[in-house]
């Protein structure tokens, strides 16, 4: 099997498209996070209903993954992303001249369905064409992308909003979606150690059932719910208190705080290496520990702190993820690691859709005291599932998960 060397050409240009694909795909999925109060505001509709802009998005996503490897292993990987990227560039662009929000609503389910073309194939992509030495690094890079999408579509989004109107944002990001994704076509090495085979559902349901049956995936799979949903519920929520007095934060200034997705950056491909070189039950542990005292921060009164908690949220999660995700392509079985990564995000995209909504229950009815403190509940119970605790208190301290 030839894999991709690091450091080389084709390493850079594999690298850079995987994580302009994954900046395209998050930034449009998250584009509608910091207009949430706004849509409150102009439709006059509650915070749950208003946050349907991201979780009808993420549902859509996580049923559609079902199916992406039953597709997916009949066409070429690059292929199959582009189109992914391309279709949901355009949808973009067709949400912008939506001037109902049950149309938009519509849209952004459609657009679910398109991105699940890119996050489980680009997985499966990196874990076939690079060596699993390296594969915590690689996927610290996609998830890397995943923070300058959420980044940048959120800023964006925010800055334009507030001195033109949101269709207008949503018309630009598509147009520059649709061009980086093109680029993505043109760019991407070719898969080498993939092989089409006829689209089959036999062969499809056989391998869902060998990747459902591999006891030792279920703690990612869970650990991906948790993470994602504790950090959406967050993001998607933060608006509500910096809006209001004391704060006062305009549009602008409150797109600028998702600047703290940089952290994400950071943590994610330090934290992937990290899980490389060490064992990663210890290091997810520690972003379960960041994660926690970021939550924890946003409950103090300063804005200074409160931003800081932010800050902490994203670099716990983005660190979390890329070691999860990392370790869920080890664990599957080669013929298997696209199916375990749809399996792994439709896990996390549903704890997007379900922790993100019923956050905003908690929100309404406890204030934001109360949903930190059901995200914190939640994080306390991934750190269990996926560290398995009382492992490190037995004599054998090699848990049979790499």
């Amino acid at each position: 099997m030839q894999y991709i060397q690091t450091g080389t050409k084709e390493a850079r240009h594999a690298s850079l498209s995987v994580l302009v694909g994954s900046t395209i795909t998050y930034a449009i999925m998250y584009s509608p996070q910091p207009l949430i109060s706004l849509y409150s505001q102009e439709y006059h509709i509650p915070p749950a209903t208003a946050s349907l802009s991201i979780s009808l998005t993420t549902v859509s996503l996580a049923v559609s993954l079902l199916f992406v490897t039953l597709l997916a292993g009949g066409f070429d990987r690059k292929r199959f992303m582009s189109v992914s990227l391309v279709l949901t560039s355009g949808m973009t662009i067709i949400s912008a001249f939506l001037q109902n929000f049950s149309a938009f609503l519509v849209i952004r389910l459609l657009e679910g369905i398109a991105i699940a073309g890119f996050p489980s194939i680009a997985m499966a992509y990196l874990n076939e064409e690079f060596s699993p030495r390296d594969i915590g690094r690689v996927i610290g890079y996609y998830v890397a992308g995943t923070a300058v999408g959420g980044l940048t579509g959120r800023l964006i989004i925010g800055i334009l909003t507030d001195h033109t109107n949101w269709h207008i944002a949503f018309l630009i990001q598509g147009a520059v979606s649709l061009a980086g994704a093109l680029w993505f076509w043109l760019f991407l090495p070719d898969s080498r150690n993939f092989t089409k085979h006829r689209i089959s559902v036999a062969h499809w349901l056989e391998t869902v059932k060998k990747t459902l049956c591999n006891p030792r995936l279920w703690p990612m799979y869970i650990t991906g719910f948790l993470l994602m949903g504790g950090y959406i519920a967050i993001l998607d929520y933060i608006g509500y208190p910096l809006m209001k007095p004391p704060y006062n934060l305009s549009q602008t200034v409150f797109g600028f705080l998702f600047a703290v997705n940089l952290c994400g950056i950071f943590s994610s491909v330090l934290f992937g290496q990290m899980a490389d070189r060490y064992p990663r039950r210890n290091v997810i542990a520690l972003t379960f520990a960041v994660f926690i005292a970021g939550v924890l921060l946003t409950l103090c009164p300063s804005l200074i702190i409160k931003i800081l908690g932010v800050a902490l949220v994203s670099f716990g999660f983005m660190a979390g993820h890329a070691v999860a995700s990392g370790w869920t392509g080890l664990l599957a079985e080669r013929s298997c690691k696209g199916q375990a990564a749809s399996f792994y995000l439709l896990f996390y995209y549903t704890g997007s859709s379900l922790v993100g909504w019923s956050g905003g229950v908690f929100l309404s009815r406890s204030g934001w005291q109360g949903l930190c403190s059901y995200i914190t509940l939640l994080l306390i119970a991934a750190f269990f599932v996926a560290c398995q605790p009382w492992k490190w208190l037995s004599r054998s301290n090699r848990s049979p998960l790499p």
